[in-house]
């Protein structure tokens, strides 16, 4: 492993690091309480590994097809993998025994799917619901209004863990419409809190990428997905 490479990104995570608690503080909340996934999806293990070396140790994926062969190929070491792209439900039995969290329940079909699964592997999913914030119609999700709709029928699955929302700002949003997006999943979360059934907590917000990160968590995000950010200077 190049120890200059091991050396920027140790950079870049301590940069990323820091801007994660000054944004903490600012919302009133202390650094702790904002977990960073360390977003994966563009590099090879090459790229990890060094990341690992810095203590970096929750990584996220966007694709069940890119989290399949690095699960595998780090398998043993100490990692919490987070599947937070679309997953398709054919894809659901392969994906959920790697992964401590699901971001990506777009649907209660996938939702479904994913508690009988984990039902016949014998053990506990926690997942986070997808709500589409912006209207793009190119984000998956349910709308805020669906959601509340369908709330009541979480009660039904008995192996899934709801632990929290989670949403992404449109592909067109400048800063302070990405602001009132994450403020909305934050609000839609608070409502909601308030008939949310049993094995239902919602109190994750998942929310902010290297863009935006910021923002997300000064409105309420426990949990930002960087990656690009944190590989600045090490990709071509």
């Amino acid at each position: 492993m190049s120890s200059q490479l091991e050396k920027r990104i140790g950079e870049n995570l301590a940069e990323v690091e820091g801007r994660i608690a000054e944004a903490a503080m600012r919302s009133g909340r202390r650094p702790g309480d904002v977990r960073l996934v360390a977003v994966t999806k563009y590099v090879g293990i090459e790229l990890i590994e060094p990341l690992l070396a810095c203590g970096c140790r929750t990584l996220g994926e966007s694709r069940p097809q890119q989290l399949w062969p690095k699960a595998e190929a780090l398998a043993g070491r100490d990692i919490a993998w987070h599947m937070i792209g679309p997953l398709q439900r054919n894809k659901v039995r392969r994906t959920l025994p790697l992964v401590e969290m699901v971001h990506s329940a777009d649907s209660l079909r996938l939702v479904e799917t994913i508690d009988r699964i984990a039902e016949e592997l014998q053990l506990r999913a926690r997942l986070l619901l997808e709500v589409n914030t912006s209207g793009d119609q190119a984000k998956h999700g349910l709308a805020a209004a669906q959601l509340e709709e369908s709330l009541p029928r979480l009660a039904e699955y008995r192996n899934v863990e709801v632990c929290g929302l989670m949403c992404m700002a449109g592909l067109d949003s400048g800063p302070e419409e990405t602001r009132k997006e994450f403020a909305e999943l934050r609000q839609t979360r608070d409502r909601l809190r308030l008939c949310c059934p049993g094995g239902a907590a919602l109190d994750e917000l998942s929310m902010g990428m290297s863009g935006d990160y910021e923002i997300a968590i000064e409105e309420g995000a426990t949990i930002v997905r960087v990656g690009s950010a944190l590989f600045e200077g090490v990709l071509e």
